[in-house]
């Protein structure tokens, strides 16, 4: 089966004095990842790449209670064969690419939970700033899979090898503080300040340097991270699809579903 699925209407975006702000726009499934909402913002970042004027993106989760609760189960559940997880990965990993690789910095407002799929895609951006009620979370063991869409190798890179796998092993859910204190958070909002005003006065700074200025700061910063990898991103898809087809991922599914 191929990959079906409409266009998503659930991300919105706009720019405003050199900042792309987008938004997932779906607070009622906890801005889960749709097929829809990943093409969508795939689009969103390649289009506005070509924008002289944007200094800095900021990617966020409508609600104040989720960045993005992972993939969304109940439309992903559709897709069972090795091809279609093939399609799966391929598609999620081509919507963060164009977040990793898009020319100026890409801050996640964290707002809420960042759980699987979520996580990974809070990684795909270069700096992560949180409300003092986020957590962030390596879930996909729960599930009985892999990371498909390059979070594991982001995971790696800013924590290390052992401290990644120790976290994707346990699928700890990690609160903010804890999550900062590793690593994986940046900045987390102190809980007697209001987020917004904390997140837009240290945005501030990101509004000063020229556009020109900005991405070659983020040149520099991309020539440190992970560089892609043919054969990194064909075991992390082979792995991915070995379990996505397994019979353990969907008795977990089935039982997830439950509660």
């Amino acid at each position: 089966m191929s990959l079906e699925f409409a266009a998503s209407n659930d991300v919105h975006h706009d720019i405003d004095n050199g900042v792309l702000r987008v938004t997932i726009e779906r607070a009622e499934k906890r801005n889960a990842l749709s097929l829809g909402v990943l093409e969508c913002l795939r689009r969103i970042f390649i289009d506005a790449a070509a924008d002289g004027s944007i200094r800095v993106a900021v990617l966020t989760g409508a609600g104040s209670k989720a960045f993005a609760s992972g993939g969304d189960l109940a439309e992903l559940s559709r897709y069972r064969t090795r091809e279609d997880a093939e399609a799966i990965s391929r598609h999620g990993r081509s919507a963060l690419d164009a977040i990793r690789f898009f020319p100026v910095p890409v801050i996640a407002r964290l707002n809420g939970v960042a759980l699987g799929g979520g996580a990974e895609l809070a990684l795909a951006c270069d700096l992560r700033w949180a409300a003092a009620s986020a957590t962030f979370g390596f879930i996909h063991a729960r599930l009985r899979i892999a990371a498909p869409w390059g979070g594991g190798r982001d995971l790696v890179r800013l924590v290390g090898s052992a401290k990644a796998l120790q976290l994707m092993v346990s699928a700890a859910v990690l609160n903010a503080n804890e999550s900062e204190a590793i690593g994986v958070i940046d900045r987390v909002c102190p809980r007697d300040a209001g987020f917004d005003p904390w997140f837009e006065a240290h945005l501030a700074a990101f509004r000063m340097p020229p556009r020109q200025a900005m991405r070659a700061y983020k040149s520099i910063a991309l020539s440190a991270r992970m560089p892609p990898c043919a054969e990194a991103e064909r075991l992390e898809t082979e792995h991915f699809c070995e379990a996505w087809c397994h019979e353990d991922h969907w008795n977990a599914v089935a039982q997830l579903s439950k509660e």
